[in-house]
């Protein structure tokens, strides 16, 4: 692949996107990437207030990479030090989300015969790692009582703890699990209709130093938003998926939140109560399509109602359409960032969002187009397949006007 990288750039409620497109020759080496030490979590506890009938937040803060001491100035202790009439800027802080990561099947199948996970994220991991906080979608178990099929087809996504830990040391800081495979299981796994290889998934992922959102024992604790405090800003995320209703939890057993108008409203209420900036991340919509359909359309207006930030949907498995409703921005469908689909370029190819922040106001977008091996291995698309991946983004946008 190419060793360049292209990105689409919008400003926040400016520039139209195709606009941004004429701009995309302006690539860089991706050398210039800024890079970051990974990022330290700190545990913190949150207390929900009690009118809302969900779980208490996940939290932790972030903090930001050491910077060089300073060399120090004495000053005689009686000489006072003038105020400074300027202002101290809030932070600049830039948050990624990928697409669709299922390590199974081929991907699993790769991974076995290497008895390694890190190889997917070798290209990618210094772009990760530069993000502030870097967030993931994940659509497939990973527990070690799941049985391997090989690369072979099958409904059946499993994959093990090695993926969590890879993950972890990409960069990722939280992974949003409503899923639709998310309680997929075969042999020893599968004794309890895949709640063992679901809690060992939810389990790997913070052994591993990841947040799981969108899932839990029971649906107050699937409802509950994660939120992480970045240089002072605390951004709550909440994650609900429409897909598989067997995967859905219950008041009294596990699974994910459902997207419903009612657990979209208390989600992103909880959110709200604990958080500067709130982030949904809807799973949705038909596999394949660029287009969002009429309810994810719907259901993005009702995100935007009960007050989100921002939206980040996934599932499709293709890049779909970004949207502004309300002054919010919607990104329908990221496509996939890690699966084994080589059947057609389509399914192969995927967007990193970068969102940037002063403080927590939100200022724009970056769209940097990937492209995906069938065992896995992650690439910066080169610049061609990146204008590709760009337009049709571009066209899907269109046609919702």
């Amino acid at each position: 692949m190419s060793n360049t990288h292209c990105r689409v750039v919008k400003p926040a409620h400016s520039l139209p996107l195709i606009l941004c497109l004429l701009i995309l020759a302006a690539c860089q080496p991706a050398s210039a990437l800024p890079t970051a030490e990974p990022l330290v979590l700190t545990p913190t506890l949150t207390v929900t207030p009690s009118e809302l009938l969900i779980a208490s937040p996940t939290t932790f803060s972030v903090a930001p990479s050491p910077q060089p001491s300073a060399t120090a100035t004495w000053l005689p202790t009686d000489t006072p030090v003038p105020p400074s009439d300027t202002p101290t800027p809030p932070p600049s802080i830039t948050l990624l989300f990928t697409g669709v990561i299922v390590p199974a099947r081929c991907v699993q199948a790769a991974i076995d015969a290497r008895d390694d996970a890190h190889y997917v994220y070798a290209e990618v991991n210094e772009l990760i790692q530069g993000a502030d906080l870097a967030v993931g979608t994940l659509n497939a178990t990973l527990s070690d009582a799941s049985t391997h099929k090989g690369c072979i087809f099958t409904y059946v996504l499993v994959g093990d703890s090695r993926s969590a830990q890879a993950a972890a040391q990409a960069g990722f800081d939280v992974m949003s699990v409503a899923t639709n495979h998310i309680k997929n299981c075969n042999g020893p796994s599968c004794e309890d209709q895949g709640n063992r290889a679901f809690l060992e998934t939810l389990d790997n992922l913070r052994a591993a130093g990841i947040q799981p959102v969108g899932a839990g024992s029971a649906l107050d604790e699937a409802l509950a938003p994660v939120v992480v405090t970045v240089q002072g800003v605390r951004f709550g995320i909440v994650s609900l998926g429409m897909v598989e209703p067997l995967a859905f939890a219950s008041e009294d057993s596990p699974g994910i939140a459902p997207l419903t108008d009612e657990n979209l409203r208390t989600a992103i209420e909880a959110a709200r109560q604990v958080s500067d900036v709130v982030i949904a991340m809807p799973h949705w919509g038909p596999e394949d399509s660029p287009d969002p359909s009429d309810y994810q359309i719907r259901f993005a207006e009702r995100i935007v109602e009960a007050g989100a930030d921002l939206v980040v949907g996934n599932h499709t498995h293709v890049v779909q359409a970004y949207q502004q409703i309300d002054g919010i921005d919607v990104f329908y469908g990221l496509g996939n960032f890690v699966f084994d689909q080589t059947w057609d370029l389509a399914h192969q190819q995927g967007v990193i969002l970068l969102v940037h922040f002063e403080g927590s106001h939100y200022t724009g977008y970056e769209l940097i187009p990937t492209h995906v091996d069938g065992d896995g291995t992650v690439h910066i698309a080169g610049e061609d397949e990146a204008q590709q991946i760009l337009q049709r983004i571009q066209d899907a946008s269109e046609r919702l006007k």
